[in-house]
């Protein structure tokens, strides 16, 4: 029996960045033998053990078969002749495919190495295709390491799509890369490379179609939805490392893609168009409540942010009492972050203040200043004293927009 360090702590010792999982594979073993051994034995589709220890995980070395369509549809055989090549040969990309014994040595049939020397996502074989979550992970290690995706993977991964592959994902496993996807470094480049296959009209048809869609002329038109979609959510990697923002920046304009030609290049009314699409996706891939509300209320709203000195205070009002602000106080700021990132989504905006967000996050801490408790009388009922907290509430707004 061997054991080896595999995957991805393998690659990050490489990079010199900090391992944060350690998997290994044990070849030439039963489970039995690790059973003896007092490791106990996890996972339903085939052997893996945690040790008694570290609890770290250990694979017995495995061969894959593709029996049915999407990433479920596998056989594994975890025999004892199953080599340690033959293990890391079914892994999806070079880069996670290297090995490491026990003496330290690096174990690399496959090139990984120099990949990761170059900045390259290759995939191992032609097993890839067989699994289409593969085409997610190597959009989501191009957003992490922001490397460039191999001509052949890259073709691939192309008739995985043509072929209809892709149409097996499950809505899980997909928020799953897209929220791990969110909180790296670059994760435009996961939509890039989703893009340059195909893949981004199948699995997020609402961001694909952005693209080519113009922005309003008072904007710049030669930058097109799709492209300030990804440079707004560049501004909110830089400001925030909330993914639940970095969502409602992505999705922040969905309408757009759907805007009546007939109404371009206004895109009049796309703000209820894109609270509607990202419902809609959100159901799709059952994302989380946080993420979908601040980003139904980041698509309603981030325009009366953006002109918030031109609205009449009971407009204001309006909007902060929509969002339910005056309960939600952290996700409101949380808005303006968003709000923040679309306005410097724009070429040559990058760096400009945003003033607008002071000025709300102002109205809101004059309106959420007023005290129910003093308006309260003995004799007045409940719809009195909320319409008088409105007055109230309104007043101080008019004061902070109008001194």
């Amino acid at each position: 029996m061997k054991i080896y360090k595999v995957g991805g702590a393998v690659r990050d010792q490489l990079l010199g960045i900090p391992v944060t999982d350690t998997d290994w594979v044990v070849v030439g073993a039963r489970p039995e033998d690790l059973i003896s051994r007092g490791f106990k034995q996890v996972g339903r589709d085939f052997p893996v053990f945690l040790h008694p220890e570290t609890h770290e995980e250990y694979a017995l070395a495995r061969r894959e078969r593709k029996v049915a369509p999407g990433y479920a549809g596998f056989e594994f055989d975890a025999g004892e002749d199953v080599s340690l090549e033959e293990d890391l040969m079914r892994r999806d990309i070079t880069i996670n495919a290297m090995a490491e014994d026990a003496a330290g040595n690096i174990i690399d049939p496959f090139g990984g190495r120099a990949d990761l020397e170059k900045g390259i996502l290759r995939h191992v074989s032609e097993a890839f295709a067989e699994d289409p979550v593969r085409i997610l992970r190597v959009a989501r290690f191009a957003a992490r390491f922001g490397f460039q995706v191999a001509d052949e993977t890259r073709e691939l991964m192309k008739s995985m799509v043509a072929s209809g592959e892709v149409d097996a994902l499950v809505a899980e496993r997909v928020w799953q890369e897209l929220d791990r996807a969110l909180g790296e470094e670059h994760p435009e480049l996961f939509f890039e490379v989703l893009r340059s296959c195909g893949a981004l009209a199948v699995i997020f048809p609402e961001i694909d179609r952005l693209f080519g869609v113009p922005q309003p002329a008072k904007y710049h038109p030669e930058i097109d939805t799709g492209l300030h979609t990804m440079m707004v959510l560049q501004q909110a990697v830089r400001l925030t490392e909330d993914r639940h923002i970095r969502f409602a920046a992505l999705v922040h304009d969905l309408g757009k893609g759907t805007t009546p030609k007939e109404i371009l290049p206004s895109h009049r009314g796309h703000e209820q168009r894109s609270a509607d699409l990202i419902k809609a996706l959100c159901r799709r891939l059952r994302v989380p409540n946080k993420y979908r509300d601040l980003a139904v209320i980041t698509g309603l709203h981030h325009t009366h942010c953006h002109r918030i000195r031109e609205l009449k205070p009971v407009t204001v009002l309006k909007t902060l009492e929509t969002m339910d602000a005056f309960r939600k106080p952290e996700r409101f700021e949380q808005f303006l972050v968003a709000c923040k990132a679309d306005a410097r989504g724009r070429k040559g905006k990058g760096n400009d203040p945003y003033p607008q967000a002071d000025i709300f996050r102002s109205v809101h801490q004059a309106a959420l200043a007023v005290d129910i408790r003093a308006l309260h009388r003995e004799e007045m009922q409940g719809d009195q004293i909320g319409e008088l907290l409105r007055e109230n509430r309104l007043n101080a707004i008019r004061k902070v927009l109008r001194p």
